[in-house]
């Protein structure tokens, strides 16, 4: 798994640039640490899907005292969704690469999933705080001499970064939210992705 990468790093690496009714958003792709990841969101790129799709979730809780366990999220998600709350049709999905991604870290754009590891389509966030719980992780813990229980935590992989436009995402982040239908988490006033494309 990549640490948050420099700009030194950054090279010829992809950019999209997010069109939204609250502002412009400039995001650097990396396909080294997750090439899957990043083909599969080009391709949604690329065909338009993402043209009057909304942010459908804002979750903001309180950050821990430094020292305790972070188990908080602060995220701003969307992409999948019609202004009318429609889900989109997707491709189908692809497989989690959490385990060679970018940590979640302030700033990122991570690919959304259900309780499925295995069931990333279309959906992204952006990471507005470092959001630890939700990197890939593995653990061992002893249970007698030389015998040892392990566990896996799949994660949501990262794959790219804002490089302009984070006060627009600081922004969607603020919004007041309330329960839609079966939705929770969903603002109030929803911010529109008017297209996501590559520049030329």
């Amino acid at each position: 798994m990549a640490f948050f990468p420099s700009n030194a790093q950054a090279g010829p690496n992809p950019v999209v640039v997010m069109e939204t009714s609250a502002g412009r958003i400039i995001v650097m792709l990396y396909p080294k640490d997750a090439p899957k990841t990043v083909a599969n969101f080009l391709k949604y790129v690329d065909s338009g899907f993402y043209e009057k799709t909304v942010f459908h979730r804002v979750i903001s809780q309180r950050k821990p005292p430094a020292g305790a366990d972070d188990s908080s999220m602060n995220i701003v998600q969307g992409g999948g969704y019609t202004y009318q709350l429609q889900k989109k049709t997707t491709l189908p999905p692809i497989v989690n690469e959490a385990a060679t991604g970018l940590l979640n870290k302030k700033g990122t754009i991570a690919m959304a999933r259900s309780d499925k590891p295995l069931s990333t389509t279309c959906e992204f966030f952006f990471n507005v705080e470092d959001n630890p719980v939700l990197d890939y992780k593995q653990t061992a813990e002893q249970i007698g001499t030389g015998s040892y229980s392990g566990s896996t935590t799949m994660g949501y992989c990262a794959f790219g970064k804002v490089i302009r436009g984070m006060d627009v995402v600081n922004k969607i982040h603020e919004s007041q939210t309330a329960r839609s239908g079966r939705m929770s988490d969903v603002p109030v006033k929803l911010t529109v992705i008017k297209k996501i494309y590559q520049p030329k």
